[in-house]
């Protein structure tokens, strides 16, 4: 049962910045609610009140609002208009789709002066013949009635014809009263009855069908085909719309929705993920979801590259390297990864960026070999003097001839030893200038005197 408190007045108050001393206007509407009270204490100032689509069962507590103008009670369990007569400014009442079998009750709205529209359409009141003639007759300040405009012919019709119609009205409405007696004191009972005990065993077909799901398919498939079955013959149950049957009808869904939300709130079972399967298979399972590379480095190291969510913490990863997989789990959620080689676990080191929040795994491979550059191509020359090889650069633009090894003595006889070329190495004379300045030959007479400075 939902009651009307002080929050709730103020949480549907926003527009009036929470204030509900000063409100005029406020609406209340599709909330559970079974009962009127507190609004006239609290909301004195109260114009326009939105109650409809509640379970209410009688108008009650509104009596001291004076100010109140409309009032709007549609789909609710009402079944008599009283306490109404305190609303001095009522211009508007809206009763559609109750259950006010005793049209005589409109009486009492006599009081109401400034009352111009009433609406009874949906009751099982307005099935009575003669209803809109004794209505039109009993309030003669009413201008509208179900929507429809009350003419002046139609008044004074009705005023001429009301003792007729009102008989008539009495004696329908004692036909329904017996009626409604009898639904409440047998087919309500059996009614209740047969709810008190479907509504157990649809909750607990529920139950046991959302604890079977993870332990057999077949047979959580057969409880829920149970259920369906279960919740399709409570709705296509016929029986008699009563106050008494909508509440059962909300009830059950009332019940249908707190199961659920009592599912939701139970930790999921989640069936266990296999990493690794019976005949010893590892799988390659990337649950988070996240981007990865996989590369090998010059050093014989495989470089594993996760990214991770870059403001997540460091302590909800756990990693886990083992010579042939990688197994990272992140916030509960396996990263697992075959390597292609095996890898030392121990020499293993684990590294995460501070700028994009990355994981890098280095992984030393087990078996590798190191890698060398290759050595750059020098050619062999070979010496007349000894038959060893040396090493030279290649120069670029000057090739060498290979020599066979066996040929290296007959090189040596080339030059005859004991002749002497007689081609001399050829001297070139050229002028020595100092400070562009030409020397001039030397007297023999000359003598060098070195106290005498020389000529600049």
């Amino acid at each position: 049962m939902v009651r009307i408190s002080e929050d709730l007045i103020r949480r549907r108050a926003e527009h009036n910045n929470g204030e509900i001393f000063s409100l005029e206007e406020v609406s209340l509407h599709q909330q559970d609610i079974e009962r009127i009270e507190h609004i006239h204490k609290w909301c004195r100032d109260l114009k326009i009140l939105y109650l409809q689509n509640n379970l209410i069962p009688k108008i009650e507590n509104v009596g001291r609002l004076k100010k109140l103008e409309y009032l709007n009670l549609a789909l609710n369990n009402i079944e008599v208009i009283e306490n109404l007569e305190g609303c001095e400014s009522l211009q508007k009442l809206d009763l559609t789709v109750n259950f006010v079998g005793k049209l005589s009750s409109v009486e009492s709205l006599k009081q109401n002066l400034h009352l111009r529209e009433l609406y009874l359409v949906g009751n099982p009141c307005a099935d009575f013949h003669g209803y809109r003639q004794y209505v039109v007759a009993v309030l003669p300040q009413l201008q509208w009635l179900d929507g429809k405009e009350i003419g002046r012919a139609e008044r004074i019709q009705a005023l001429q014809e009301l003792d007729a119609v009102r008989g008539r009205v009495l004696e329908q409405e004692a036909e329904y009263l017996e009626k409604r007696e009898k639904q409440k004191r047998s087919g309500l009972k059996e009614t209740s009855a047969t709810g008190e005990q479907e509504h157990p065993q649809i909750n607990q077909s529920l139950t046991e069908n959302q604890n079977r799901t993870h332990q057999n398919p077949e047979s959580s498939s057969k409880t829920h085909t149970d259920v369906e079955d279960m919740e399709r013959e409570f709705w296509e149950k016929p029986c008699a719309f009563t106050p008494e049957s909508r509440l059962e009808a909300h009830r059950h869904l009332e019940d249908k929705r707190r199961a659920k939300e009592k599912e939701r709130e139970k930790p999921k079972m989640k069936t266990p993920r296999t990493l690794i399967t019976a005949d010893r298979r590892v799988l390659n399972v990337n649950e988070p979801k996240l981007d990865f590379s996989l590369t090998e480095d010059e050093n014989n190291c495989l470089l594993l590259d996760l990214h991770v969510y870059r403001h997540m913490d460091t302590s909800l990863l756990d990693v886990d390297v083992q010579p042939t997989y990688v197994r990272v789990t992140v916030k509960g959620k396996v990263f697992q990864l075959v390597l292609p080689a095996e890898v030392k676990p121990d020499n293993s080191t684990a590294q995460r960026s501070q700028t994009t929040g990355h994981l890098l795994l280095i992984l030393p491979l087990a078996h590798g070999e190191i890698k060398t550059k290759k050595p750059t191509v020098r050619p062999a020359s070979v010496t007349s003097n000894q038959n060893t090889k040396k090493e030279t650069r290649a120069v670029p633009g000057r090739e060498l001839l290979e020599v066979d090894p066996g040929l290296a003595g007959s090189l040596a006889n080339i030059v005859p030893k004991g002749k002497e070329s007689s081609h001399k190495p050829l001297q070139l004379s050229q002028p020595h200038q100092h400070c562009g300045v030409e020397e001039r030959p030397v007297s023999k007479d000359f003598v060098d005197d070195p106290e005498v400075p020389p000529l600049m």
